[in-house]
């Protein structure tokens, strides 16, 4: 599984490191997470520069994609041809994107006036575009889900790993980066939001 991690200048650093993090403990199986930018280099909200990994076009390729969020989401969603170099299929790719990136999946048109997540800041942007938001952390429609919250970013890589590969590896993943002393906790916390959205098989296994 290719996935990647679409990082923006401005980027939020819980967004993208977080979910790039629990996914990549995926690799002995094969798993890899990028981080996927339109430049060589970006710069996050709290100014940490990061190389870019694969550019954006290995977003069209990628198995997976993660749209993370940053105070220059609005710009983006503005920028024709940034859009325009974003080729994402959700009959073929896993999507999700967290807080102000569910404003690019609306732009992209694969949000509609489904039900979906984002941050409060971001919330009246969402609106504006046409999406049904909903306050809750997690919402999943198929191949494409939605995250609302820097520390959703757990839930979307939660997801991904159960509906890429199955729950107990998705269990696994989050019971080694949640805290000591509340392991169980987390992973119970996890499987239980992303349990709703998952095809039945999965959904029976939790």
């Amino acid at each position: 599984m290719q996935i990647a991690i679409l990082t923006f200048d401005g980027f939020n650093e819980l967004d993208s490191f977080i979910a790039a993090g629990i996914l990549n403990r995926m690799r002995p199986k094969g798993w890899k997470a990028f981080i996927t930018s339109p430049t060589g280099q970006v710069t996050s909200m709290n100014g940490v520069t990061v190389t870019a990994e694969r550019p954006l076009e290995f977003a069209e390729e990628a198995d997976a994609v993660l749209i993370g969020s940053g105070i220059k989401t609005r710009d983006i969603a503005r920028d024709t041809a940034v859009l325009s170099r974003l080729m994402l299929d959700p009959t073929r790719q896993l999507i999700g994107a967290q807080c102000s990136g569910t404003l690019l999946l609306a732009k992209l048109g694969l949000v509609g006036d489904l039900p979906a997540c984002t941050d409060l800041t971001t919330k009246p942007w969402v609106i504006e575009a046409g999406v049904n938001v909903v306050d809750k952390p997690f919402v999943a429609h198929g191949n494409v889900a939605t995250a609302g919250g820097c520390l959703a970013s757990q839930y979307l890589a939660t997801w991904m790993i159960a509906r890429g590969a199955t729950l107990q590896d998705a269990e696994e993943a989050m019971h080694y980066v949640a805290p000591v002393g509340e392991k169980t906790l987390y992973v119970e916390q996890a499987l239980a939001v992303v349990a709703t959205y998952l095809p039945k098989e999965h959904a029976i296994a939790a």
